[in-house]
């Protein structure tokens, strides 16, 4: 009978560990499940390079690190931004990595060539800043984006200082701007035709980012 090298051990002890974790999540809350398939991944993955117990441990940990979760706090956000945006034209949604994601366009966000924000985001914008304090692990990207009008010497910049006027607005309700992140893609991101006035307006627009990672991380 042929054997098997402690490589191939590994990795097989590995997928049965990830299948009692897939069976055993039913009763389990986000934060756990998410935690504890990250961590047999993780594990599988130590496997797969390593032929020692060390290296196995190390891709546990790796795997349980890893990753956002989507815990009930998260739930009960995106329920919030939901309500708060009904009629205004943001996207709320859940990504395929569990972020919440808002896409905020210029209808109400900013005007053609300018970085104030409007006075009909600013009750969106109150909304997503309450409750922040109570979840701690979360942190929070805002991307700016124009549409093809201008140069890149004004797209650029003026992507920046929108996600910039979001964040010092945030920051004035009390989030904490250490967990905020700013970026500016200018206008090589549309997600709309350029050549028509209402694919224009669809591309000046800021997203927001809220994602939340397992207690473990920090």
């Amino acid at each position: 009978m042929k054997t098997i090298n402690t490589k191939t051990r590994a990795f097989i002890l590995s997928v049965g560990a990830v299948a009692v974790l897939a069976s055993g999540c039913a009763n389990m809350s986000d934060a756990q499940r998410s935690s504890a398939i990250g961590a047999g991944v993780g594990a599988l993955a130590g496997a797969a390079i390593g032929d020692n117990r060390q290296s196995t441990a190390i891709g546990a940990g790796v795997g349980a690190l890893g990753g956002y979760i989507w815990s009930t706090q998260m739930a009960k956000k995106k329920a919030d931004m939901e309500r708060a945006t009904v009629g205004t034209g943001v996207d709320v949604m859940q990504t395929s990595d569990n972020q919440l994601k808002l896409n905020i366009p210029s209808d109400i966000s900013f005007d053609v060539n300018r970085f104030d924000i409007k006075p009909n985001m600013r009750p969106i914008l109150d909304q997503f800043a309450q409750g922040l304090g109570n979840q701690p692990n979360t942190e929070i990207r805002i991307i700016g984006h124009t549409d093809s009008t201008g140069s890149d010497g004004i797209n650029n910049p003026l992507s920046v200082n929108r996600a910039a006027s979001a964040r010092d607005y945030l920051v004035a309700r009390g989030v904490d701007g250490r967990r905020i992140q700013i970026d500016g893609r200018g206008s090589y991101e549309p997600i709309a035709d350029n050549n028509s006035e209402r694919g224009r307006a669809q591309n000046r627009r800021i997203e927001i980012y809220l994602a939340e990672r397992s207690a473990s991380r920090y």
